[in-house]
Parts: structure tokens; C-alpha cells; sequence
């Protein structure tokens, strides 16, 4: 497999080819945002995540054939710095998790319940509401029906911790516990993750170390 997830920013995407979805990952803005496209191979409609800055490195991504939809995982605003042109040039729905569409200035078409599905043509995904980095944040499971699942966990979890909380302690504490419970507890370790910001991680390599982040608080 040649796909590393290792990119930056003003360099080339990467895509990892799967057998019924394409996921392409690029690195974009001051802030080093991944964002992420999704392109059925049944139907060729395509998603996107994170309309994070940069709209053209990201409409070049796109390329002629658009997007039907563009998910924005949490309010944060480096993760839609891109996302009220993105949604002009191409007419893409807005998907963002109920409890943050409020804080995201681009109307959000469907606000996306806990366990809610987004269509990517014939594959799916299903949201999983994350709290502590932001009230409503969303991972999105894609299940791969030929391999092992793909989850896109925004700002909530990386190589080596969960998402900042800023010293709450309250938050933190209910963030590891969405995470454990609605990602580690459901998910096998051969998931692939992939954050919001800098490298890809699997739920093995992370699974080890929880009671780490758990007795440090962050």
C-alpha cells in the first residue's frame, strides 16, 4: 500500500484507494488542516471533509465532477475558512453535528444526530457525537465492507491524546470517555484514523495508551 497519510501544506494529496471508496487527503492553511475527499467508485459522487482554508488547493481536489456534500466536523474556524465559497462553487450540502452547527457561520442543510448516516453514493458513513473538544463535534465511521473500518475523527483524536480541552477537566474527562466508549469499545484495532491535523494513527497503535492520557488529563 503506498498511502502514508503523510502530507503538506502546498504539497500533493494523498489517496488511499480502497475497494468501494477513494479517500484523498490534503493539508491545507496556517494551521496545517487536513481536509478530506471521498469519491464513491460505484457512482463517482464525492464528499467532502472539512472545507478548512484554501478553497482553490481544495477545487482543484474536487476537480469537474463536484461534490454533492461537505461535512464540517466541529465549529472551530480553521476547519471552514473555505467552506462558504466551497459550498458557492459547487452547490454541496452542509452536514455539521447539531449541538456546533449553530457556531458555523455557512447554514448547515442536516444537522447530524448521534448515529446519523451520510451518503457518499453507495457507501456510507455513520456519525458518532464527540464531546469535549467543542459541544457537538462528529467522527464519521466508514465501515469498509472488504477491509477493516476508516474513521475521521476531526480535532477529537490523534497520534498520542485526545483533542484539546484547554485545561477542563470536566471536558477532557467526558471527551476520553466518548472516544473509549463510542470508538475504542465499538472498533476493532486495525482502524485506520484520521484527524483534523498532521499524521494518521490506528486505533491499535493508540488503544495501549489510554490510561496514560487518562492519569495525565490531557
Amino acid at each position: 500500500m503506498s498511502y502514508t497519510g503523510n502530507v503538506t501544506v502546498g504539497g500533493p494529496a494523498d489517496a488511499h484507494e480502497l475497494a468501494k471508496l477513494i479517500i484523498s487527503k490534503v493539508a491545507v492553511g496556517p494551521m496545517e488542516n487536513n481536509a478530506y475527499l471521498l469519491r464513491c467508485r460505484d457512482t463517482g459522487e464525492q464528499l467532502l471533509i472539512d472545507a478548512a482554508d484554501e478553497p482553490g488547493t481544495l477545487l482543484r481536489l474536487i476537480g469537474g465532477d463536484g461534490i454533492a456534500s461537505v461535512v464540517t466536523t466541529h465549529r472551530h474556524a480553521d476547519h471552514w475558512q473555505a467552506l462558504d465559497e466551497i459550498v458557492r462553487a459547487t452547490g454541496a450540502r452542509t452536514y455539521a453535528g447539531r449541538h456546533d452547527a449553530p457556531g458555523i457561520p455557512v447554514p448547515t442543510d442536516h444537522p447530524v444526530e448521534d448515529g446519523g448516516e451520510i451518503a457518499v453514493g453507495t457507501c456510507r458513513l455513520t456519525a458518532r457525537h464527540l464531546v469535549g473538544h467543542t459541544p457537538g463535534s462528529v467522527a464519521l465511521i466508514y465501515d469498509d465492507p472488504e477491509g477493516h473500518p476508516h474513521v475521521f475523527t476531526g480535532d477529537c483524536l490523534f497520534p498520542g491524546g485526545v483533542g484539546n480541552t484547554r485545561g477542563d477537566a470536566r471536558a477532557f474527562n467526558r471527551l476520553l470517555h466518548d472516544v473509549e466508549t463510542k470508538l475504542f469499545a465499538r472498533l476493532p484495532d486495525e482502524t485506520w484514523v484520521y484527524p483534523g491535523h498532521g499524521a494518521d494513527t490506528t486505533l491499535g497503535a493508540e488503544r495501549p495508551h489510554l490510561g496514560e492520557w487518562r492519569q495525565r488529563g490531557w
